[in-house]
C-alpha cells in the first residue's frame, strides 16, 4: 500500500526554477536516469547548498580510483540502513543495484550488514562504514590495519571515512526533511 506524502517537509522546487548552472549541472544525470532525484528538488530550495551538495558528492562517488562505483554504493547503502534513512536506503540501494548486478544485494547490506554473504573485501569495508558511523571514536590503528590485511589501501580507506562522514549528514537531512524517496528507484535494478 502506498501512502501519498509530501517531497519534503520544506517543499521542493521544478529543475526548471533553478539557476542556469544548476539546471545545465542536473540535466545530465536528470536524463540518464529519466526522472528528477527528490533530493535535488528538496535541496533546490537553497541554491549554495545544492552546488557545494553535488560538488562534494560528485567529488565523493565518482571517482575512478579507489573503491569502485558498486563499492562507494555499498558504503551509502551499509551506513544509510544503520542510520534509518529511507530516503537514501531506496536511492542508492536501486543504483547499488544496477551497479553490482545482484537484484538482493541492498535490501541484505540495508537490514543486516553483519550477516548477509559478502566476500572478504566487502565484508571489510561494510564494516569499517559501520564502525565510523556508529562509533567514530572507536576507529583504532588496528581496525585500519583489519581493512589493509582485507587488502583495502589507504586510499581505499579514505574513501570509506569520507562516504560515511557526508551520507552521514545526507541522512540527518533527509530525516529533517521527511524525503521521500522517488518511485523510480524502487524498480531500477530488479
Amino acid at each position: 500500500m502506498h501512502i501519498s506524502s509530501p517531497i519534503s517537509r520544506f517543499g521542493a522546487v521544478e529543475i526548471s526554477d533553478l539557476p542556469e548552472d544548476l539546471r545545465q549541472r542536473l540535466a545530465g544525470p536528470v536524463e540518464k536516469s529519466g526522472f528528477t532525484p527528490n533530493i535535488f528538488r528538496a535541496l533546490g530550495r537553497r541554491p549554495d547548498e545544492l552546488r557545494a551538495f553535488l560538488d562534494y558528492h560528485d567529488a565523493l562517488m565518482n571517482s575512478d580510483e579507489g573503491l569502485s562505483r558498486a563499492e562507494r554504493e555499498l558504503v551509502v547503502v551499509a551506513t544509510s540502513g544503520r542510520n534509518d534513512c529511507v530516503y537514501c536506503v531506496v536511492a542508492h540501494g536501486a543504483i547499488l543495484r544496477v551497479r553490482s548486478g545482484d537484484p538482493q544485494l541492498a535490501e541484505h547490506v540495508a537490514t543486516n550488514p553483519h550477516s548477509c554473504g559478502l566476500d572478504p573485501r566487502w565484508r571489510a569495508i561494510v564494516d569499517l562504514a559501520l564502525l565510523v558511523a556508529q562509533t567514530p571514536a572507536a576507529v583504532t590503528d588496528q581496525a585500519l590495519d583489519d581493512a589493509r590485511d582485507a587488502g583495502l589501501t589507504d586510499d581505499e580507506i579514505w574513501d570509506i571515512g569520507a562516504i560515511t562522514a557526508f551520507f552521514a549528514a545526507s541522512n540527518r537531512l533527509a530525516h529533517l526533511f521527511a524525503l521521500q524517496p522517488n518511485e523510480e528507484f524502487f524498480t531500477l535494478g530488479r
